[in-house]
């Protein structure tokens, strides 16, 4: 069975063709600048493998999926032949709020309430939405189903979700914690069980999806029971351009500093703060590591606050979990940068953490242990794969 993965942006537009049988990626791709000057869509031939780049012009998200199926079923560079070898179509939609704790078949009132929650993820809903509009449109007979990022986190308990702030804004309002990159830690999790010799019931695992945008979860007996991002994804740990966890009352003190407004305050939160708000330079964290070599002083903060607002976060996990048997990393930096795995992992001696440093500094993309052999806690690099757990998960839902 053929399945494309759509990941849809306000601007952008990431697929999967999956083979579902073999779990083989049989076409992948990413269309940018969607309703901007200069859109292009970017490929791998499935004939050659050669990667290749088009300037196309897409006015919206119905242009960008036809110029997406146009490459599948092209005879020089396609992975199949005709639009009716799809399947099933799986969407990657960010916030489902409390209505939705797994995937989902495609219906009217699914796509009524992902608008519903359009207000706790303006920036992504509306955009997952066109994805899915676009697909229906195109591909009326085939079967769309939908994976949520703050599903996996839905079996959070309530003391881990709600918020110390009058209970009738939950009640009125659902403000609370939800979580995202579900569809990681639910695929690294379960990855992560395959190197403990315990049954997944047993198991207490922390993973550290480390990227642009950056989470922990804590995940006992295979289920999320604590998060590090809360009602939008700007709360937890430093990340590129978010701030992650800030005194509330910073925001008013801006604001009568400077004579902004919430709005303006929550873009710099979210658009200017973290790793480039501190360092000056980069969200980018090879640009941190050259500036750190360069003896830069803001490069060295910004380094210094990522690695401490993880350590923190990961710290109460084992505290609230009452111990850990496996800490993974995983996304762009968790996979990529053995520093910040080290500098991480060098404060978690205490429970018996120790890393083998030549596996760590050898790691390029591979699923790998890095701890030494008297290690009392399992440490592993596990690149994540949302793009298969949609997939699998839509392969689920239409079976």
């Amino acid at each position: 069975m053929k399945i494309l993965v759509i990941n849809a942006g306000s601007s952008s537009l990431k697929y999967q063709l999956i083979d579902s049988d073999s779990e083989q990626v049989l076409a992948k791709g990413l269309c940018e600048r969607i309703g901007i000057d200069g859109s292009c869509i970017k490929y791998n031939s499935s004939k050659t493998g050669e990667k290749k780049e088009k300037q196309i012009d897409m006015p919206d998200h119905g242009v960008a999926l036809k110029t997406v199926i146009d490459v599948l079923v092209s005879p020089e560079d396609g992975a199949i032949n005709s639009l009716s070898e799809i399947d099933a179509v799986g969407h990657r939609v960010v916030h489902g709020g409390e209505y939705f704790n797994s995937s989902v078949l495609v219906t009217d009132d699914v796509i009524a309430k992902i608008e519903e929650c359009a207000d706790l993820a303006p920036l992504h809903n509306p955009a997952n939405l066109l994805g899915i509009r676009a697909c229906k449109e195109l591909m009326p007979e085939t079967p769309q189903c939908v994976t949520f990022d703050t599903a996996f986190h839905q079996t959070m308990p309530e003391k881990a979700y709600i918020y110390g702030i009058p209970y009738s804004y939950y009640e009125n309002y659902k403000i609370r914690r939800y979580g995202f990159h579900g569809t990681s830690h639910s695929y690294v999790s379960k990855e992560a069980v395959k190197h403990l010799d315990k049954p997944v019931e047993d198991t207490k695992i922390i993973v550290c999806h480390l990227g642009g945008g950056a989470s922990i979860t804590a995940v006992q007996g295979g289920k999320s029971v604590d998060t590090s991002m809360g009602l939008t994804p700007l709360e937890g740990l430093v990340m590129g351009t978010r701030s992650g966890n800030i005194d509330p009352a910073i925001i008013q003190y801006i604001a009568n500093k400077e004579g902004k407004s919430i709005d303006e305050i929550l873009n710099i939160l979210n658009k200017e703060s973290g790793l480039m708000g501190l360092s000056g330079r980069s969200s980018d964290c090879r640009d941190i590591d050259a500036g750190i070599k360069e003896g830069d002083k803001r490069s060295i903060i910004a380094f210094n606050a990522f690695v401490y607002s993880a350590v923190k976060i990961i710290g109460s996990y084992i505290a609230s979990m009452n111990g850990v048997d496996l800490i993974a990393f995983t996304a762009g930096i968790g996979e990529n940068d053995d520093k910040i795995r080290a500098a991480i992992m060098e404060n978690f001696k205490y429970i018996g953490v120790s890393i083998d440093a030549e596996k760590n500094a050898s790691t390029h993309g591979d699923e790998v242990e890095i701890q030494s052999a008297d290690s009392k806690v399992k440490v592993v690099v596990i690149p994540t794969n949302e793009e298969l757990t949609i997939a699998r998960e839509t392969l689920e839902i239409i079976s």
